[in-house]
């Protein structure tokens, strides 16, 4: 390769640069949705664990020691189990969110995550379809209201997207023959795809078995039709990637002292995947005819959530695959099989998943972008092969193109003036969290009272846990936060944290503190 070429290819393209700016826009946007939407505190019961355990990891601990009455110190999935508190989820998420504790940055880490996952989708489909597909599916997830509530919480799907597209697109580079051919180091993408699964296998584990089926598939016909070489690679990337996998059981260990425990039985012991007695709350256990009902419920929001066109976010879906079948884009299909994958694996759990879309499916969005963008393509009679050039068309193919251009236009801009405002903004105050609820905590007054235990007496949970912001797991944070379980416990917590003062606070009378109690005071 001479140096002129070598220079030429190590410099951005067109395309590159344009979606190099979309992705920042990506950025930007999601972090505004996380500010102005879900005000970056959590809402659901999943994101207070992720905080608790995040606040947990970013002081170097796993675990603590269950505090006094233990009850009185809910946090809704952290269990308390032979003397010590930990969250039930596998460490991975946490362990990344624990970077944004450290740093105050904690509501920058999803859209980080998210603009790098566009990056990896715009390259995924570039290197699977060229230039303009590629463009094409990070426009379209930059529209999705499925993309932007994930994106923005603080849930841990964001993070699963990036690792499951670094997956993918490494496995392209590291066992397609077209890699090969561009001769790349494959040894650097072998260790990225196994990094990349093994960390999605410790942060969300049932989902990593969906996401890297297809890719077993694939491996086994490599291990068939492959030389030695490529075996030895197959190999060494399935010893690395379930190596790293292989660390949620020294987790399980490091929590529960057994690693065989799933802590998730340690909250509900139903909460497993698999069917019959003992699996999900239904009685009899979970069963298909369950399972079934859950796919319906998840994939009718999914059809609504995609694109926000509104029954029919799917259209496009059929025509991306007669297209993919058409231009025999096999080495596609790897990547195009995620959705369907991980739809087939979580038939085997017990609940479904509707509140922020089907987020069960999130890790597979970008099969169906991917799919929708060949799709408009195949209408449009626009190119969707790498080696493929656009050519400009006159009469019916110009025709064909400016009217199929023209739909797309239409129904995003509706999704973008009413769907997607309306949908984002139902998301607002999820459940009554608010951050108002923590506006009485920073007055002067009430900071004027601190340290203090404040013994919440709610109507209903979420009035406590929207408070738990102010309170840290370690129980050094000039707010404890606790919950009412009767007198008896209250006057016991007064007891056990007679150095502070003792607040008494009742969320309908939000800027009422009632002190009880002064630090010191017999």
């Amino acid at each position: 390769m001479s140096l002129s070429v070598a220079a030429r290819g190590s410099c951005l393209s067109w395309s590159d640069r344009l979606a190099l700016l979309l992705c920042l826009a990506g950025f930007l946007i999601a972090h505004r949705v996380t500010i102005t939407v879900f005000e970056a505190i959590p809402h659901i019961e999943d994101e207070m664990a992720y905080v608790w355990q995040a606040q947990v990891m970013a002081r170097g601990k796993l675990t603590l020691p269950s505090p006094p009455y233990e009850k009185a110190f809910l946090v809704p999935f952290v269990v308390d189990y032979q003397g010590q508190r930990f969250g039930k989820y596998p460490p991975g998420w946490p362990a990344m969110l624990s970077l944004g504790v450290r740093l105050g940055a904690r509501e920058w880490v999803n859209p980080f995550l998210a603009a790098c996952s566009l990056w990896l989708l715009y390259r995924l489909g570039q290197r699977l379809f060229g230039n303009l597909v590629g463009l094409l599916s990070l426009a379209l997830t930059l529209t999705s209201p499925f993309f932007w509530m994930n994106s923005a919480s603080l849930l841990s799907h964001a993070f699963g997207l990036f690792l499951t597209l670094a997956f993918g697109l490494a496995w392209l580079e590291a066992f397609q023959v077209e890699a090969v051919e561009r001769g790349l180091p494959v040894s650097l993408p072998t260790l990225v795809g196994a990094l990349s699964i093994g960390l999605l296998a410790l942060t969300r584990p049932l989902t990593a078995v969906g996401v890297a089926l297809p890719y077993v598939i694939h491996a086994l016909w490599l291990l068939w039709r492959g030389n030695r070489q490529m075996r030895l690679r197959l190999i060494g990337f399935a010893l690395l990637a379930g190596g790293i996998a292989a660390l949620l059981f020294l987790w399980q260990y490091a929590v529960s002292g057994d690693p065989l425990l799933n802590p998730y039985t340690l909250w509900w012991s139903y909460d497993k995947v698999g069917f019959g007695p003992g699996y999900g709350r239904a009685e009899g256990g979970h069963s298909l005819h369950q399972a079934w009902i859950n796919l319906k419920y998840s994939l009718w929001f999914g059809r609504h959530d995609l694109f926000g066109w509104w029954h029919y976010s799917w259209v496009l879906l059929p025509f991306g695959l007669l297209g993919v079948l058409w231009k025999r884009r096999w080495s596609a299909l790897p990547a195009l099989m995620v959705l369907p994958a991980l739809i087939f694996v979580y038939l085997f759990y017990w609940i479904g998943s509707a509140l922020f879309g089907p987020r069960y499916y999130f890790e597979g969005l970008h099969s169906a972008v991917l799919l929708s963008a060949v799709g408009f393509a195949w209408l449009a009679g626009l190119p969707f092969t790498p080696t493929t050039p656009y050519i400009p068309r006159q009469g019916w193919q110009k025709a064909r193109r400016l009217i199929a251009t023209a739909g797309l236009a239409l129904v995003v801009a509706a999704n973008m003036l009413f769907y997607t405002p309306l949908r984002l903004g139902g998301m607002f105050g999820l459940y009554g969290v608010t951050a108002s609820r923590l506006r009485p905590f920073l007055s002067e007054q009430a900071q004027a009272l601190t340290p203090a235990l404040v013994i919440v007496h709610p109507e209903h949970w979420t009035e406590y846990g929207a408070l738990l912001e102010l309170s840290s797991p370690f129980l050094d944070s000039p707010f404890i936060i606790v919950r009412s379980i009767g007198p008896n416990t209250d006057r016991a917590l007064a007891e056990a944290f007679k150095d502070r003062n003792i607040l008494h606070y009742y969320p309908n009378d939000p800027y009422r503190l009632i002190l009880v109690q002064n630090r010191g005071s017999d």
